[in-house]
Order: structure tokens, then sequence, then C-alpha cells
């Protein structure tokens, strides 16, 4: 049996999730923004998007960084391609092609096609790794591409 307070947060988080979603981003953010304060990885993903976005607050790159490295870390796959494409565009942290790698790789390994598809195009251009076409049809046609 859940407690009141249990209860209670969910609907909080289930509440943020839909302002989210239905982009009422200032609700959203004083909805998640106590609960990814807590360490709630759904929260942290979506005020990491929301303050890197500037969307319902002032964007705030140091915020959507330590928000959206904590959910990745955690093992969120969303977060671990956010967090990839802030290291690959040099948004939020310093550009970093190589950690851009690593956290598309965990996030291709949770079946997140988007990763597997950004993997191959960097390994396609040489991009944070050596140039290897073989490796970029394959990932290419893991992520379910024919040939290229």
């Amino acid at each position: 049996m859940m407690s009141e307070d249990q209860s209670g947060l969910d609907m909080d988080l289930a509440s943020g999730i839909a302002a989210f979603e239905s982009k009422q981003f200032s609700r959203a953010t004083g909805l998640l923004s106590p609960l990814a304060e807590q360490g709630n990885i759904e929260a942290q993903y979506r005020m990491a998007i929301m303050a890197q976005n500037g969307l319902g607050m002032l964007p705030n790159p140091l915020l959507a960084y330590k928000y959206m490295k904590h959910a990745a870390e955690a093992g969120l796959g969303l977060a671990q391609h956010g967090l990839a494409f802030m290291y690959m565009q040099g948004e939020c942290v310093d550009q970093n092609p190589e950690k851009a790698i690593a956290w598309f790789q965990k996030a291709a390994d949770q079946g997140l096609i988007g990763s597997l598809t950004t993997l191959a195009m960097m390994y396609e251009e040489g991009q944070g790794v050596e140039k290897d076409p073989e490796e970029a049809k394959r990932l290419y046609r893991l992520a379910g591409f024919e040939e290229r």
C-alpha cells in the first residue's frame, strides 16, 4: 500500500508530465521542480529540457546539464540521448564527441532508434570516432534502415 505522501508525489509527477506534454511549461516547472530536486529522473529529464530551452523559465544551461546528466546516469534512455546531444553540439557543456559517442551507445543499447542513427552518422563522418563505414552500415541496419 502506498503512503499518503507517495500517492501525492505520483499525482504531482503525472500532472507535471501532462502539463509538460501539453506545453504548459510554467505549470510543469512548478510541479516537477521539487520532484527533480528529490531525485526523480522523469522529472529531472523534463526539467533539463525546459531549462535547456528556456521553457517556463529562463534558460539555465547549468541546471539543464546537471539534471540531464543525473537522469542519464540513473539509466533513463531519453536522458542518455539528450546528454549525448549536449556533448555532440556543445550545448550546456563543452563539446566532447567521445563522450557523445559513449552516451549515444548507452541509449542505443536501450533501443533508442534516434541514438542508433546518430551513432551511425558519427561513424560515417568520423565524428568523435575513427571513420568506419562498415560500423555505420551495421548501425543503420540495426536501426531498421536498408543500405544507404
